[in-house]
């Protein structure tokens, strides 16, 4: 993607931005719940329209992003409308993008935070297939009332097995964005995830 073929961010970049942080909140506080995000009108094709959400909202110079090969042709577009500075060593990261699930770094080699900073660890923004059909998963922890069933299209494999790792490391730890289309799904490290 060239300079010149920039496509625009937010349509309103701050009350776009503000709503989709809400969005964002909201699904952080009750996880397993798809969000609707306010997404730009044309994203870059490689990114989904969610993801690009996420990083309009999320990522600014003060957060190193990473970027699979997938979403590399976005690079110009993120730099220029989040300011973030792109690295090319996912344990660097404080926000790890993945346009194809397959190329998720090892959960395990990502910034879990440290004892006396945990919130400082990485956030992934995986996009998936879809939502609604896919792989069973059973969700506990804080803000689920029991337990939540969710399914996901397009995850990885490997990665139900990789959040319970991460989730023995709370309160350190990565926190998750699953993304498809417009709509996302926050997987904090608190949450526990195992197959139904």
């Amino acid at each position: 993607m060239s300079e010149a073929s920039l496509s625009p961010g937010f349509a309103h970049p701050v009350r776009d931005a503000q709503a989709a942080f809400r969005a964002l909140l909201e699904a952080a506080a009750r996880p397993g719940t798809i969000a609707s995000l306010r997404v730009p009108a044309e994203p870059p094709p490689c990114l989904p329209p969610a993801m690009a959400a996420v990083a309009l909202t999320l990522v600014d110079a003060d957060t190193p992003l990473w970027i699979d090969a997938a979403a590399h042709e976005a690079a110009v577009w993120l730099r220029f409308h989040c300011g973030c500075r792109i690295v090319a060593d996912a344990r660097e990261a404080g926000f790890v993008f993945a346009a194809d699930a397959s190329a998720l770094p090892d959960m395990a080699t990502l910034d879990a935070g440290r004892d006396e900073y945990p919130d400082r660890g990485a956030t992934i923004v995986l996009a998936v297939a879809g939502f609604g059909s896919g792989a069973a998963l059973r969700l506990t922890g804080p803000g689920i009332d029991g337990e939540r069933v969710v399914s996901v299209e397009g995850l990885a494999a490997g990665f139900v097995a990789a959040r319970a790792a991460n989730h023995r490391l709370f309160p350190r730890g990565v926190d998750a964005i699953l993304v498809s289309g417009a709509h996302a799904m926050f997987l904090p490290r608190s949450t526990s995830i195992e197959e139904a």
